[in-house]
């Protein structure tokens, strides 16, 4: 099953690629600061985000719905994923939510992505070896060339099916061409009120994010 990822599976481990990627997000805050990101307003009332009107933003980019990119991923846990106590190891959670995030923002920019930030993770509940993980992610806000994309995990009984919320994360991805140079990502177009609550959170925590590297500069 791992093959089937690893397309998607960025190169994040390439520590040039994570710079550039956090020179561009904090470009893209800057510019947003300047009012580039301009007519919010007038893009949530048509259904999209950051001024998007018709289905466009100033890139010329046709926007594209938080359901395009919308992602699921399962495993089985097996030993060698676990601790001694048959718990599913927290490093190995981590390395599934990266790679379903990836996903999310792949398909989403339809180009290659680097992971600039993990911003927070909870670990509710252990997943025991034999059950399913099961990872659910999703673009919650895109800004210039960055997005942010929340992963939710869950534990699956493969006998009854019953699943436990037992992990979320949320991480920010610099869509990048082929070079390694950020680009332009697509506007992300707002469907439902839980996609609007997730991209009003998102630029909360991006605003926290930044002044967290303000004060550490």
């Amino acid at each position: 099953m791992a093959s089937a990822y690893r397309i998607a599976k960025v190169s994040s481990s390439f520590r040039a690629r994570q710079l550039a990627a956090k020179k561009a997000e904090k470009s893209a805050a800057k510019a947003a600061a300047n009012g580039a990101h301009a007519g919010v307003t007038n893009g949530v009332k048509h259904g999209a985000q950051n001024g998007v009107k018709n289905g466009t933003n100033g890139s010329g980019l046709t926007g594209r719905p938080v359901s395009l990119s919308r992602t699921e991923m399962v495993e089985v846990v097996l030993p060698q994923d676990a601790n001694v106590l048959g718990n599913m190891l927290g490093g190995r959670v981590m390395h599934l939510v990266d790679i379903a995030g990836a996903i999310a923002a792949h398909r989403h920019a339809r180009s290659h992505v680097v992971t600039a930030s993990l911003d927070h993770v909870d670990f509710r509940n252990p997943i025991r070896v034999g059950e399913l993980i099961v990872l659910q992610s999703s673009v919650n806000r895109v800004f210039h060339t960055s997005m942010e994309v929340g992963v939710k995990v869950f534990s699956e009984s493969a006998l009854t099916g019953e699943r436990k919320h037992t992990t979320s994360a949320y991480l920010t991805f610099v869509a990048v061409d082929s070079e390694g140079r950020p680009r332009v990502a697509p506007p992300l177009i707002l469907e439902t009120a839980d996609d609007r609550r997730r991209s009003k959170g998102a630029l909360k925590r991006r605003s926290l994010r930044m002044a967290q590297r303000k004060s550490e500069s």
